[in-house]
Formats: C-alpha cells, structure tokens, sequence
C-alpha cells in the first residue's frame, strides 16, 4: 500500500438464520425488528453504509452515508449508489405493508437524478411510501435529500407481489 491508498473493512452476520424469520413475520414486524437491533441489517447495507432509521405501514426512512469510497471518475458520489439506496428504501416500503407470508421482487425502478452527491455532503436520507399495494403488484415512490431537505433524488418502483404458497 502506499500513502494514497486508503482502505476498508466491514463486517455482517450470517443473513440466512434471519430470512428464516421472514415467514414468521409481517413485513412491518420484521423491519421494525431491524430499527430495534432485534434483526441484523442485510449484509449490502453494511457493505454499502446504509441504515433503516424509521419503519411505519407503507412508509420507510432510510439514512446513507456516501463518501470517496463511493466516488466515480468525475469526483461525485456513483449514481448506482444512491440508486441502491432508494432500491433499499421503496422495496422496504412495499414489504412493511405486506402481511405475513409474501414477499415481493423490483420490476421496475425509475430514478430521476436532481443533482450530484458530492463524497463529503454528510448523510442523506431516503422517505419512501407506498402508493399502491395489491394481490399481485405494488407501487411506490421516494426522495432523497440531505439534512437541510435539498432534493437530490426522486424514485417510482413497481413490485411483484411473490405468493407465499
């Protein structure tokens, strides 16, 4: 290594003991599970330094913390990152308003990019709702803003509704 190389590290639990509780959980029992540290985060938000910080039926706040690690080869913060981001936030919208036994898949995610993330803005933070949730499909939407409530993100997403037979 040499001095302009920088380095991280990370660590996560072994998610299976946890996705076993999924079918012993409604969507929203489960992620507030999460909020309250009962349930380990998922390995890619450790990976990718978000965390779930508010969980209600239909409605979620994700935080993320983007920096150099993130970056891309213009110096803003990877737009895939933020895409994970919002990705993690309106899924776990859908799946807080899903009973037990369901689960759901993106079909299509839509990101519309306001304004680049420079790598030292701080945190950022993903509101995620659901707009519609039925037998077989499910919609949502999300922002992403900073502490001060610039917008730097909007989302819409359609899910698949997943049959727990």
């Amino acid at each position: 290594m040499t001095e302009q190389d920088r380095q991280r590290t990370y660590t996560w639990h072994d998610p299976a003991t946890h996705w076993a509780r999924l079918g012993e959980l409604s969507g929203l029992d489960y992620l507030s599970a999460v909020v309250r540290g009962d349930v380990a985060p998922p390995p890619v938000a450790n990976a990718l330094r978000l965390a779930l910080v508010e969980v209600s039926k239909g409605r979620v706040v994700y935080s993320g913390m983007p920096g150099e690690d993130f970056a891309n080869d213009v110096g803003s913060v990877q737009g895939g990152w933020l895409a994970a981001l919002i990705d993690a936030a309106i899924g776990s919208a859908v799946h807080s308003a899903l009973p037990v036994g369901p689960r759901y898949t993106t079909l299509e995610l839509k990101v519309n990019y306001v304004r680049a993330i420079s790598v030292d803005c701080g945190e950022v933070r993903c509101i995620a709702e659901t707009m519609h949730v039925g037998r077989t499909t499910a919609t949502a939407s999300a922002r992403v803003e900073d502490a001060a409530g610039k917008l730097y993100a909007h989302a819409t997403t359609t899910c698949l509704i997943l049959s727990d037979t």
